[in-house]
């Protein structure tokens, strides 16, 4: 099993041109052999959430049309892909949401951010519910940015018989996540961690990249990188 874990810079605010980045790494990472596409928090729209708070038409649909060159690059390549962005939530206000489409370009999963930070709780709705999808007959758990500070999602995930443990962010170079975090997770809990980063500047700084991935053991096995736009792929034993 190939994991691709994606990197680039979104465009504030600009839902198609994202959609299209988004929709090409798939392409490519597929023809690499990637069966599952990771990107970063709001990748979709970028880490902007009072741009997001302040223009509603950046609130996507579960089925919005404008994800459709999303669902034919997943059906093209084979693959899926964990997209994240503003989704709206049965309370009207969006979540944090990480669409799983799968390599058939329909909905395979959804999980909404369940720890919000700062001042995404001014504007997001916390989930409530672990995101689980399997794919050749390997589980994934959801999580997105500051979720990953509380072990408890990672430990229910080991318990359900995840291997992978998928983590969507927004981070620059000085989060200790890269030391502190994604390795004890991955120690800890015998997962495989594979990180989707941004790079370029947003609401909360500037993206550092260095997007990849953690074996069982704590200890990098992929990285791409601070600052080349793209992806790098792990192989997950199956």
């Amino acid at each position: 099993m190939i994991v691709a874990a994606t990197q680039f810079a979104p465009v504030a605010g600009d839902i198609d041109a994202n959609v299209r980045t988004a929709a090409g790494l798939i392409r490519a990472a597929g023809a690499d052999g990637a069966r599952v596409v990771v990107f970063a928090e709001l990748a979709l729209s970028g880490y902007e959430p009072s741009l997001i708070r302040d223009t509603p038409a950046l609130v996507l649909a579960e089925d919005d049309p404008r994800l459709e060159p999303v669902r034919e690059a997943c059906r093209a390549a084979g693959a899926a892909a964990v997209v994240n962005g503003p989704v709206r939530a049965a309370d009207g206000r969006p979540g944090v949401t990480s669409l799983v489409i799968g390599p058939d370009g329909a909905l395979l999963a959804r999980y909404d951010k369940q720890h919000l930070y700062g001042v995404e709780r001014e504007v997001f709705t916390p989930g409530t519910r672990d995101g689980r999808f399997a794919l050749d007959g390997v589980g994934f758990a959801l999580a997105t940015c500051y979720d990953n500070r509380f072990p408890e999602l990672a430990e229910r995930a080991a318990g359900d018989g995840c291997r992978v443990y998928l983590a969507s962010s927004v981070l620059s170079a000085d989060n200790d996540s890269f030391e502190k975090v994604y390795p004890a997770r991955a120690r800890d809990f015998g997962l495989y961690v594979v990180l989707g980063n941004v790079l370029g500047r947003n609401e909360d700084g500037v993206g550092c990249g260095a997007a990849g991935a953690w074996g069982p053991d704590g200890e990098r096995i992929a990285d791409a990188g601070g600052e080349v736009a793209g992806y790098v792929l792990a192989s997950i034993p199956v």
